[in-house]
C-alpha cells in the first residue's frame, strides 16, 4: 500500500497529520530512524543490519544513531558502517541518558516521518513500510509493535517473562506478545509524522525511563491517536544481566513517580502496589514488637506474595515456556521492590511539584525546511 501525504482540515481545529491514500502516483515521505546507543557493540551490528534491509526505499531513508559516552566499541562499530553507507550519521550524547539522545537524534533528522528504534531490536524486514501504511491508512498519529524477546539464554528468558508478565509489570504488559490490533496510551518504539515533535515538543530529559508514556501521554492529550498493530514485528535482546534489569526498574519506578506528578492524571492505583509492599516488608517486622496484629498481617501478606509468585511460575510451567520459570519466584521480587523503591525516591525528589510546581514543557523541534511532499499538520489543544 502506497500513500500521498496531505494536509487536512476537519471543522475548524487542524489536527494531526492525516495520510490520504487515493493518488494514482503517490509519493511516499522521507523516514528518518533514530537510534540511542551505549555500549552496544554485540547488538548494534544486528540492529544496523535489520534497518539496511527493509523494504522500503533506500534514498528514502536515513539512520541516526546518538552514543551516549560508550566505553566500548560501539562507535567505532557504527563509525565503520557509516564510511561504507552515506544514509548513516553518528552522533555524540553527552548527557548519556535515552531521552537527551532521541532529542540530539531528532533534532538532527531531515524526514518527513521519525521512527525510534532501539540498539537491542531487530525489526523486520517490512517494519518502516508497514509503519508508513499504517500511519496512513489507520489514520494514527504514532504506531507501534509488541515486543518480542528472542535472548537464548535461560536467564535472560526468565527476565523477559518476568518482564512482560501481568504480575510483573501490570498494565504495560499490554505492549508484550499483543496480538490484535488496538488504539492504545503509548506503544513500543514508536513511528512517528514529523509535525509530532514540531507541535508537541521533543522527549522530556526529566524522564530518565519511561519517556515514551510522557511522551505520549502529551500527544494524546491534544488530540493525537496511537496504534498499537502486531503488523509491526521486531525482535528484542533483553540483558541477562539480574543487576542491570534491577536498575532499570528502579529508573523506571522513579521515573514514573515524575511522570505522574507531572501529569496526575496518568496515575493508576496499581501504581502504588510496589511502593506499599517495599514500605511494608520493611516496617512490619519493625512493628511486630508493638503488637501481634502487625506480625500476623506481615505474615499472610508476605505468604500471600509468595503463592502468587508461585502461581505465576506454575502457569508459565505449564503453557510450555520451558526451564526459565523456575527462575521467576527469584526474579520478581527483585522487580517489585526495585521498582517500588525507586517510586519511592521519585516520589520524594519531585515532591515539590505537588504544590505550585509550573509545568515547562520540552521545547518543540524546529520546523524543516519545505520539501516537495505536502505540510502535516496538528491541532494544539490547551496542556495535559
Amino acid at each position: 500500500m502506497r500513500c500521498a501525504w496531505a494536509k487536512v482540515i476537519e471543522g475548524e481545529q487542524m489536527l494531526l497529520s492525516r495520510a490520504i491514500i487515493e493518488s494514482s502516483d503517490p509519493v511516499l515521505p522521507t523516514v528518518s530512524i533514530v537510534i540511542p546507543m551505549r555500549n552496544e557493540e554485540h547488538c548494534i551490528t544486528r540492529c544496523l543490519d535489520a534497518i539496511l534491509g527493509q523494504t522500503y526505499p533506500a534514498h528514502l531513508m536515513e539512520i541516526i544513531v546518538v552514543d551516549g559516552n560508550s566505553q566500548d566499541r560501539s562507535r567505532q562499530v557504527v563509525a565503520d558502517y557509516a564510511r561504507l553507507d552515506g544514509r548513516i550519521t553518528l552522533l555524540s550524547n553527552p548527557a548519556g541518558t535515552i531521552p537527551a539522545g532521541l532529542n540530539v537524534g531528532i533534532k538532527a533528522t531531515r524526514g518527513e516521518v521519525i521512527a525510534r528504534a532501539d540498539a537491542r531490536t531487530l525489526l523486520a524486514p517490512d517494519y518502516l513500510r508497514t509503519a508508513v501504511d499504517l500511519l496512513a491508512s489507520r489514520r494514527a498519529n504514532n504506531v507501534g509493535g509488541p515486543v518480542r524477546s528472542i535472548t537464548p539464554t535461560l536467564r535472560g528468558r526468565a527476565l523477559a517473562l518476568a518482564w512482560g508478565s501481568r504480575f510483573g509489570l501490570g498494565g504495560a504488559s499490554a505492549r508484550y506478545r499483543e496480538s490484535t490490533e488496538r488504539w492504545t496510551d503509548t506503544v513500543y518504539l514508536g513511528v512517528y509524522p514529523r509535525k509530532v515533535f514540531e507541535a508537541i515538543g521533543l522527549y522530556d530529559e526529566d524522564i530518565l525511563q519511561d519517556e515514551d508514556a510522557e511522551l505520549n501521554y502529551r500527544l494524546r492529550a491534544r488530540g493525537g491517536r496511537i496504534l498499537m498493530s502486531p503488523q509491526l514485528r521486531s525482535d528484542y535482546f533483553n540483558s541477562t544481566s539480574l543487576r542491570r534489569f534491577a536498575v532499570k526498574n528502579l529508573l523506571f519506578g522513579y521515573s514514573k513517580a515524575a511522570v505522574c506528578q507531572k501529569y496526575p492524571r496518568m496515575m493508576n492505583w496499581r501504581h502504588f502496589i510496589p511502593p506499599l509492599f517495599v514500605v511494608g516488608l520493611v516496617l512490619g517486622p519493625l512493628l511486630w514488637g508493638v503488637h501481634w496484629f502487625f506480625g500476623a498481617a506481615w505474615t499472610i501478606c508476605m505468604g500471600g506474595y509468595l503463592v502468587a509468585c508461585l502461581g505465576v511460575t506454575s502457569y508459565y510451567l505449564y503453557r510450555g515456556e520451558g526451564r526459565a520459570t523456575m527462575l521467576l519466584p527469584l526474579i520478581f521480587p527483585v522487580l517489585h521492590l526495585s521498582w517500588g523503591a525507586g517510586f519511592l525516591v521519585g516520589t520524594a525528589r519531585f515532591f515539590s511539584r505537588w504544590f505550585g510546581y509550573e509545568l515547562q514543557p520540552p521545547p518543540v523541534l524546529q520546523k524543516s525546511m519545505p520539501t516537495s511532499q505536502e505540510e502535516m499538520s496538528m491541532t494544539i489543544k490547551g496542556r495535559p
